[in-house]
């Protein structure tokens, strides 16, 4: 094997760029400076970007952030102390790429992206996303859905994201859970909000979500229930049920992640959204994306560097359903 990586042997696993020989700030720009899927012998993990934000319904520049993302993961390690694992030497995981889709055509991009995570899910274990808006989260469930059958979604966000229509549009980065919810895509009895906070239009739009299958612990519960809380919520919630994770950004508040499209005040901080990330390490974990990232709205990486270690945590989630060595 050339480039930065180690020469190896075949089915060895091989992990981020040495950063003793290749200086952080230098070499691959791949997720935590990982090998690329064409680099390796096999992926058990692959990391996949979406770059599109056509379906934002304010401020746009999502379709930036997988590149954000990727760039801001230079500083990650091999070994995670807070989950005890080193989550890139048990499981293959390589970069991707990106999906090339449609930037003037929601309903093209939509069809792009589940044909892509259904031919990758085919040759890989598992897939986490990194986009782009939070419209991906609908064909991402459905390849998910077709390999795991109905998913419990936990669905990280200020906002609920389970409205019908924007102007007329049935697909926006507001509406995939509803979608997925009518497309009988999630398991309606195991799917929880988290985060979720701000004005709405009606009190109907809770009643709403409630009849397709999500509880919620909103931003406000949180201030009472503390990390030990939520994770034990989720725990309940979801049982042993397949689960997905999809993590909007904006579930952070805009001082943790300022480069966002739709902030809100009163989010969760940093470290208490990565503290509840680290329960998936016991649950049945299948699949999960990291959405609404916007790099022009970010000052000095602030919203990419969380959205990073968003990832290495549920990076980490996954490793440890491994046997460890």
């Amino acid at each position: 094997m050339t480039g930065p990586y180690p020469r190896i042997t075949a089915g060895a696993t091989v992990g981020p760029v040495d950063a003793t020989i290749v200086p952080r700030f230098a070499g691959p720009a791949t997720f935590a400076r990982l090998p690329r899927a064409d680099e390796v012998d096999r992926t058990d993990v692959a990391v996949l970007g979406i770059p599109f934000d056509s379906g934002v319904s304010y401020r746009p520049g999502a379709r930036f952030g997988p590149a954000h993302i990727r760039e801001s993961s230079r500083l990650l390690r091999p070994y995670n102390p807070a989950q005890r694992v080193a989550p890139f030497a048990v499981q293959q995981v390589a970069d991707a790429g990106d999906v090339a889709v449609n930037p003037f055509s929601i309903d093209e991009a939509i069809a792009s992206i589940e044909h892509a995570a259904r031919d990758l899910l085919q040759r890989v274990g598992y897939l986490l996303t990194l986009g782009g808006d939070h419209t991906i989260a609908l064909p991402l469930l459905r390849a998910v859905a077709a390999l795991h059958g109905p998913v419990a979604v936990v669905h990280f966000d200020a906002h609920l994201d389970t409205w019908d229509t924007y102007f007329g549009a049935a697909y926006t980065h507001g509406t995939p859970f509803r979608r997925a919810s009518e497309e009988g895509l999630i398991d309606r009895s195991g799917c929880l909000h988290v985060g979720v906070r701000g004005s709405l239009y009606a009190a109907e739009d809770l009643t709403q979500d409630i009849a397709l299958g999500f509880q919620a612990v909103p931003a406000t519960e949180l201030d009472h229930i503390g990390v030990a809380g939520l994770t034990q919520r989720i725990a309940e919630r979801v049982g042993s049920r397949p689960v997905y994770v999809s993590v909007d950004i904006d579930v952070l508040d805009p001082a943790h992640a300022p480069g966002t499209g739709t902030p809100e005040a009163g989010g969760m901080s940093s470290r208490e959204l990565l503290a509840a990330l680290r329960s998936f390490g016991e649950l049945n974990l299948v699949g999960a994306d990291i959405v609404e990232v916007a790099p022009a709205y970010d000052h000095a990486q602030i919203t990419g560097i969380a959205a990073a270690h968003v990832g290495y945590e549920l990076l980490s989630a996954l490793a440890l359903r491994r046997p460890q060595s």
